[in-house]
């Protein structure tokens, strides 16, 4: 398992490889579709994991339109709680990369409106939604980096790559804006 650890102001944020259901943050990110239903991928992993009582809770939520964000409990995860989000499906368009960054902004103020410390996320919209990683990556990482610069609440920031190759595009895109 490759694993890397940078401060950011008072926060630790890391890049690992691994499986986002067996993490022991606070909470995970879910990569959920628009109805916040069991599907493939990263939600499909959750949903699996987490067990039956997670899909009941999310239907009480009245789905999710991209760039938001919404939580349930952690159900059978290890996780205390799930913050679901609703990446865009890429389309090359002018409004991906807001929707994006949105999509990681609402995630981290749903865990500082719950107290959240510690939180996993997916490399969200890079699977079945077609964004491509490397942008991807960048557009995450800064919105995290601005984040917790002004948010000391959030403790850790975990981003739970799922292959080597998705570390690696990461772990340069840290580096670069590290040293800009």
């Amino acid at each position: 398992m490759s694993k890397l650890k940078k401060q950011i102001g008072n926060s630790i944020l890391e890049l690992i490889t691994g499986n986002i259901v067996e993490q022991d943050t606070d909470a995970v990110v879910n990569a959920a579709n628009k109805r916040l239903a069991p599907g493939g991928g990263v939600a499909g992993a959750i949903h699996r994991a987490a067990g039956p009582g997670l899909w009941e809770e999310c239907k009480k939520l009245g789905g999710c339109e991209t760039g938001e964000a919404k939580i349930t409990s952690g159900h059978g995860l290890k996780a205390k709680y799930i913050i679901h989000t609703v990446g865009p499906v890429y389309s090359g368009s002018s409004r991906d990369p807001v929707d994006l960054k949105n999509s990681y902004l609402n995630s981290l103020k749903l865990a500082s409106e719950n107290g959240i410390k510690s939180i996993s996320f997916p490399s969200i919209s890079t699977g079945a939604f077609g964004y491509p990683t490397e942008p991807a990556s960048r557009i995450a990482l800064q919105t995290v980096i601005e984040y917790l610069k002004s948010h000391p609440e959030i403790e850790l920031v975990r981003f739970v790559l799922f292959s080597q190759e998705d570390y690696s595009i990461y772990k340069k895109a840290l580096d670069e804006i590290l040293n800009e």
